[in-house]
């Protein structure tokens, strides 16, 4: 059967003040009436019954998980004692899956990501299982074409063309690539073998904790007698002791990069991760200056910038250009976009400075 993954942690720095730690951008209405992870959550259902549905996120935050889906279980929201990074996220979830169901696959997404339209998404993921249905050794990984030469992003350089299942491309996976420089991310968009990560995977969950075993089998071993504790007296205690000791890696550094079998689906559907406040915008209707607006403001003179009022106080603009300015729970940030990059380290200081109810 298959189960669905979501990834559902975060430090709450892209989006701030809006976000916060106890409120990170998938708990956050962004646009539209819902938020991210209850969106990410209905774009699977067709696909995976709740009852088949894990979310993986910080203890801290499990409560609000729970309060946004009341429709899941509530054991099915677990909680991370501490960030260890996605190869600790995704192992405590194929534990979890292959205790359930020894021939049980996953498919992972991150709760923070905006995808449409949802049909073409789920052609998508039915093409998958089906590559996956008749080898059940392959890891999938899902590549965006790049439309432009962005380093924020890894990148995944297809090898072969292994197929088209429902029309979609499918390729062997040549190699992984780390954030490249401008340079380099110019010299990918014009070879054309490159693919934006998008993160979300397709395994068996017994096969991920095989590849673990071989890839990093301290990790493994630790995430083995935490689900050995699955179901017993001694598992919150079990699982305190073993995760902050466990190592910090990435899920593609940590297995996909050393991984035989490793294929790649193209991603034909629309595809955002919503990175900070210039990919938000990106997704919001401009005024006839450029303008992302939400909230009540009024801007005059201003061209090309970020306007968030989110209290309901008025924010007004004066011959203001190439900023972004948002207001939200009682704090206010004024930052040129340019300079987005260093919002995280920005948050990090606020405690230093004394401002810790705003972090």
């Amino acid at each position: 059967m298959l189960y669905a993954v979501v990834m559902a942690g975060g430090s709450g720095t892209r989006f701030w003040p809006k976000s916060r730690r106890d409120r990170p951008k998938q708990l956050l209405r962004l646009f539209g009436e819902t938020t991210m992870l209850q969106e990410t959550v209905a774009r699977i259902a067709p696909l995976v019954p709740r009852e088949r549905v894990l979310i993986i996120t910080g203890a801290d935050q499990a409560d609000a998980v729970r309060a946004q889906l009341p429709d899941l279980p509530a054991a099915n929201v677990v909680g991370e004692p501490c960030p260890r990074d996605t190869a600790a996220c995704v192992g405590l979830a194929a534990e979890i899956v292959a205790r359930a169901d020894a021939e049980g696959s996953m498919i992972v997404m991150p709760a923070d990501h905006v995808i449409s339209p949802a049909e073409t998404f789920l052609r998508t993921m039915r093409a998958a299982m089906d590559v996956l249905d008749a080898d059940p050794t392959c890891f999938l990984t899902f590549g965006v074409r790049p439309t432009r030469p962005e380093t924020g992003y890894g990148y995944i350089e297809r090898a072969e063309k292994l197929g088209e299942p429902d029309g979609i491309p499918l390729y062997r996976v040549a190699q992984f690539r780390e954030k490249p420089d401008l340079a380099t991310a110019r010299r990918f968009l014009d070879e054309g073998r490159f693919a934006w990560n998008a993160g979300i995977f397709l395994w068996r969950a017994r096969a991920i904790l095989d590849e673990l075993s071989r890839q990093k089998p301290g990790l493994a071993a630790a995430l083995h007698r935490v689900g050995d504790a699955f179901g017993t007296p001694e598992a919150a205690e079990v699982l305190n002791r073993e995760y902050p000791l466990m190592e910090k890696a990435p899920i593609d550094k940590a297995v996909m990069e050393k991984a035989a079998n490793v294929r790649v689906l193209d991603v034909v559907y629309d595809w955002s991760d919503v990175g900070d406040w210039r990919a938000l915008a990106e997704l919001l209707e401009k005024d006839h200056d450029g303008n992302a607006i939400q909230g009540s403001v009024l801007a005059v003179d201003s061209s090309r910038n970020i306007v968030i009022s989110d209290e309901g106080g008025l924010i007004a603009t004066l011959g203001i250009e190439d900023l972004v300015v948002v207001q939200s729970g009682g704090a206010t940030l004024v930052a040129r976009k340019d300079q987005l990059d260093k919002l995280k380290q920005l948050v990090e200081s606020l405690h230093a400075r004394g401002h810790g109810p705003h972090m």
